[in-house]
């Protein structure tokens, strides 16, 4: 792909608006359904190049710890990204919202959502590749259908508002990401949808992408504020909160090993504050816990072994 072909004026400064805006829309949706606590935002710089907003909300009423963070970082491509990312070129930049949110009630599910744009430069500073990618995630702690199918069918929506292929290829991608495969391909959550490295094509432009990420982002409201309203005050007991940490050990164990975010992060000297945002408060490493048969618990955790197509 020649850098004629994919410069397009603007998209930079398009999507970076975009983040910042998407970033204040969430935080104002989920303060609300929180009604106790706020975020508290921690602005930083990064020596190599760019920086970012972390906000971060603890404490919380619905959310025991929340981060709903933007980055805007760029910097030369380094001889650790060529042999280990497998990125080639001279100067690169990279620019997205991420967040998880912990809640505190085990029947409102943990989420995660991202979304990306990543450009790489040759030596006369002109674009020579750009990709996007992106997704939203949940991982319940006990199994409502009711919200796994309102979750799945708010970016099934979305997608086939683009192509109608996109909902199972990408609810596909998800299943087989967010594995943790050192425990029988167990999966974190339920999924959602997750794209990767999405380039523009004679077919699909970079309109085409950065509007379907766009459109992404904004379902996020929409698909995980509804649930969240349903179940925050749904009486739990402490064996509740127990399967929950439990389950966040899963959690953890995946953003740690496996996740190619935080070891891109890693591998670019990110700030770890903001990568390690992600890490859940409370967790338990209990030695070879099983869930008994037949219980709620073990129902989940067949669900993360065994994806169900929700829609």
């Amino acid at each position: 792909m020649n850098a004629a072909s994919i410069s397009t004026p603007g998209i930079k400064e398009s999507w970076i608006n975009y983040i910042h805006d998407l970033q204040d829309r969430i935080c104002q949706a989920l303060e609300q359904v929180d009604g106790q606590t706020t975020f508290k935002e921690d602005k930083w710089e990064r020596t190599e190049g760019g920086g970012g907003k972390t906000r971060l909300m603890t404490g919380g009423a619905v959310f025991e710890k929340g981060g709903v963070n933007t980055s805007i970082v760029f910097g030369p491509v380094t001889e650790l990204m060529r042999s280990q990312l497998k990125i080639d070129g001279d100067n690169w930049f990279a620019c997205g919202l991420s967040l998880v949110l912990h809640p505190n009630n085990p029947f409102v599910p943990t989420v995660h959502c991202n979304y990306r744009m990543f450009e790489l430069y040759n030596a006369n500073n002109e674009v020579i590749d750009r990709w996007f990618g992106g997704g939203t995630d949940l991982t319940p702690y006990y199994l409502i259908k009711e919200d796994a199918v309102h979750f799945h069918g708010t970016y099934k929506n979305v997608c086939d508002q683009f192509d109608k292929s996109f909902f199972p290829k990408f609810k596909k991608e998800c299943d087989d990401y967010f594995v943790n495969k050192h425990r029988n391909n167990e999966r974190r959550g339920i999924g959602g949808i997750f794209y990767d490295y999405q380039r523009p094509t004679d077919q699909q432009d970079v309109n085409f992408w950065m509007n379907f990420g766009k459109s992404c982002g904004d379902a996020f409201i929409p698909a995980y504020v509804p649930i969240v309203e349903k179940r925050k005050n749904t009486p739990y007991t402490s064996s509740h909160k127990y399967w929950q940490e439990i389950r966040r050990g899963r959690y953890t164990e995946f953003n740690l090993v496996h996740d190619r975010g935080t070891i891109f992060g890693l591998k670019t000297n990110g700030r770890i504050e903001s990568i390690l945002m992600s890490l859940p408060p409370t967790v338990r490493f209990d030695y070879n816990y099983q869930p008994a048969p037949g219980t709620p618990e073990e129902k989940l955790q067949q669900v993360c072994l065994q994806p169900v197509d929700w829609v």
